[in-house]
């Protein structure tokens, strides 16, 4: 996994949903302003909804203290529009069924389910500047709290 104080490669292309509206945007300009990146599996399901809802809750805050916070899954933007509507997210929540971002942070990890191995992204945090520098890392969510971890986390910094 990538770590604080490196630079991670910005340069991808990435389709996001924003307030209800689909576009494609190079990853690079969603760093107008220092970033928080919280990727997760799946809409709908059980552990990604809390950490979403978690984020969703306190999305003024991160506003407010000025970062732009991005959600970053695999599923289409189909999904992620009625996600954020039935959710209430207002931040962005980027489609990313090649796990470009995980490739560029270094976080593919080996998972196992129902017998199977396979190579998927780390539920994992990433605190980015807008030169693509690494501030912070939690690199295990804790979906009920993630909010809370995140604030300590930039309180810190």
């Amino acid at each position: 996994m990538i770590a604080k104080g490196q630079t991670i490669d910005t340069d991808f292309t990435l389709e996001i949903v924003k307030d209800g509206s689909k576009s494609e945007v190079q990853f690079k300009d969603l760093l107008n302003r220092p970033a928080i990146i919280s990727v997760y599996m799946r809409n709908n399901t059980g552990g990604c909804d809390k950490q979403n809802n978690s984020l969703a809750e306190h999305q003024e805050w991160f506003d407010k203290k000025g970062y732009n916070l991005i959600a970053i899954s695999k599923d289409s933007c189909g999904s992620h529009q009625k996600y954020s509507e039935k959710m209430g997210i207002n931040y962005v929540l980027a489609s990313d069924p090649d796990f470009q971002f995980s490739k560029a942070a270094d976080s593919i990890i080996e998972k196992k389910m129902y017998g199977k191995t396979f190579d998927a992204p780390s539920r994992s945090a990433f605190i980015i500047d807008t030169d693509g520098t690494v501030l912070g890392i939690i690199e295990k969510i804790n979906t009920k709290a993630h909010a809370e971890e995140l604030k300590e986390l930039i309180e810190s910094l």
